[in-house]
């Protein structure tokens, strides 16, 4: 490989890169604000200015081709010299509003600012004013007096979004950014300019002044809004999930998310209706009971029937960890493989783009569990058919809202003797159970999902339960490490008492006299990985924070 010498250190580079690709290859970050390594260069912040040694002049590094043999210097006298003047100048006209700023604690002006600003400024006039606070779409706000014209946003809507929405007008200092004629910025990728802005410019009307960025833990996690499982991070405070923002994954979703992923996954966690601890049905009514008495009066009812009887929903929604224990438990305490699921597909979801016809998280995973351990004698569709005939009469229901826009499911399922249900929310499902157990939503507890392309990914837990704070009371500091959050920021905000539904199964196990000691979901998947062949010689550790890829084909479909 051609290599060049940058700072004094000779390094290698790819033909066509340029100095500050190969730099950032090299561990080296020239600072940017223009630059994204996934858009089009635009070369008009000058910020990455560098010296070249032969060269009459600095030259930016975003759009330099590196060359062999070529002598970079990016800490050189003339280039501090002149990323200084660059910095003065782009501070001019800012308003310096960064104590009520919402970008504060993430701006690269604010970090550029202390690192290669002078302190002070020249300018004494006034400042150009421009407009605040204006809607460019339904979700983004734009304050045009921070914008530092470094045009992101708009070679984001154009390359990425294929959507043209936003341009530059005027000249000078007097440029802005607009929505074209009879436009608005509605396209669904829109937030993530809020994230590439490098200012305070651009903010996600969601999340505005809802928090600082420093008052929030962050946990690597995946996207449930589709079956691609963009990597995410989930920002709480006080125990309550504030926003969600992407994390780069270059095998699923690069450096983006769907608004539909930000905004509309994540508040049914911290909704009123979720189900706050154990329901029994009483005298016609779901009342609260306790955990013991929930468990008791499940397995009592679920003696009372046979086998053939009783069958089984696990959920696309629901992780590998909490489908395989419903399988395990269907298969080994019941005696039964009447198991399915539902599909839910959505042809005016999808795009070419990132997200995808398939609206759920784990199809893939849950159809490999119960084909490849259970082999399922009925299918979704086989189940209600059977129920509706009146062959089945009790049902076992995880994570799964069967009734929600559907009355013919609903008046299927008032047919039956007994309807068992692990649920995150109160629901039209929940309304005709017998018994109700709270299930722990996607960002309180961990486990795994396998995306659309057969890649496991991790889910760890950002909001604490009842059970996950109890397991962490005086857990050694190395197995807190393994959930991958800020444990300390647990001790704040409401916990509901919700648990894995895993850990429920396991417990109905034990109730029934066949004990499941699992611990941890990473037990669980242990055991997983040692029966299903498409799984083995995995573990947490190897699916690590990126996932990792899986052979899968697709058995024959069960009847």
């Amino acid at each position: 490989m051609p290599k060049f010498v940058l700072n004094g250190e000779e390094i290698e580079f790819k033909p066509g890169q340029t100095i500050i690709e190969a730099a950032r290859d090299y561990g080296i970050t020239i600072p940017h604000f223009c630059w994204h390594p996934s858009l089009s260069v635009s070369g008009n912040c000058r910020v990455c200015l560098v010296e070249v040694e032969k060269m009459p002049k600095l030259v930016i590094a975003c759009s330099t081709l590196a060359a062999e043999g070529m002598v970079v210097h990016t800490e050189s006298e003339r280039t501090i010299e002149a990323r200084n003047a660059v910095m003065e100048f782009l501070l001019i006209n800012h308003p310096l509003d960064c104590p009520i700023c919402d970008e504060a604690g993430e701006c690269k002006l604010q970090d550029y600012a202390y690192q290669h600003g002078v302190g002070e400024s020249r300018f004494i006039e006034e400042k150009v004013h421009k407009d605040k606070r204006v809607l460019l779409g339904p979700y983004v706000m734009f304050d045009a007096e921070r914008c530092i014209s470094c045009s992101r946003c708009i070679r984001f809507c154009e390359e990425i979004a294929k959507d043209p929405e936003l341009t530059f007008v005027q000249r000078g200092d007097r440029v802005t950014i607009v929505t074209y004629p009879g436009e608005q910025m509605d396209n669904p990728y829109s937030l993530n300019t809020t994230d590439i802005c490098p200012v305070g410019a651009l903010t996600n009307r969601d999340f505005r002044f809802k928090a600082r960025v420093w008052e929030m833990s962050a946990t690597k996690s995946i996207c449930t809004g589709c079956s691609r499982g963009c990597n995410i991070e989930i920002w709480v405070r006080n125990n309550e999930i504030l926003r969600l923002t992407p994390r780069y994954n270059p095998d699923v979703n690069g450096y983006w998310m769907c608004d539909h992923g930000r905004i509309d996954t994540f508040k049914f966690v911290n909704a009123d209706d979720r189900v706050d601890g154990p329901h029994v049905r009483r005298e016609g009514k779901l009342v609260k009971a306790g955990w013991d008495e929930a468990y008791s009066a499940a397995v009592s009812e679920l003696k009372s029937f046979a086998k053939d009887e009783i069958a089984f929903l696990g959920s696309p929604h629901a992780t590998c960890e909490d489908n395989f224990m419903l399988a395990k438990f269907a298969r080994s305490v019941i005696g039964s493989k009447k198991i399915g699921f539902m599909r839910k597909e959505d042809a005016s979801f999808g795009d070419d783009i990132l997200r995808k016809n398939d609206v759920t998280p784990n199809t893939l995973g849950t159809e490999i569990i119960f084909d490849s351990y259970l082999k399922p004698t009925l299918n979704f569709n086989g189940i209600l058919e059977a129920i509706n005939n009146g062959k089945i009469k009790a049902l076992f229901v995880m994570e799964e809202d069967l009734a929600a826009n559907n009355s013919e499911i609903e008046n299927i399922l008032t047919k039956l003797d007994l309807l068992i249900i692990c649920a995150v929310n109160f629901n039209k499902t929940t309304a005709l159970a017998d018994v109700v157990f709270p299930a722990a939503a996607y960002a309180e507890k961990n486990g795994t999902m396998v995306n659309f392309d057969g890649i496991i990914q991790r889910l760890k837990p950002a909001v604490a339960t009842l059970e996950l704070d109890r397991a962490l009371d005086g857990m050694a500091m190395s197995r807190l490490d393994k959930f991958g959050t800020h444990y300390d920021r647990w001790a704040q905000g409401k916990k509901r008492d919700a648990r894995s539904s895993w850990k429920i199964i396991a417990a109905l196990a034990s109730v029934m006299g066949q004990k499941m000691k699992y611990d941890m979901a990473e037990k669980v998947f242990e055991e997983m990985a040692a029966s299903i062949d498409v799984f083995k010689g995995l573990d947490y550790d190897k699916i690590g924070e990126s996932g990792t890829k899986i052979k899968f084909e697709p058995a024959a479909a069960s009847k």
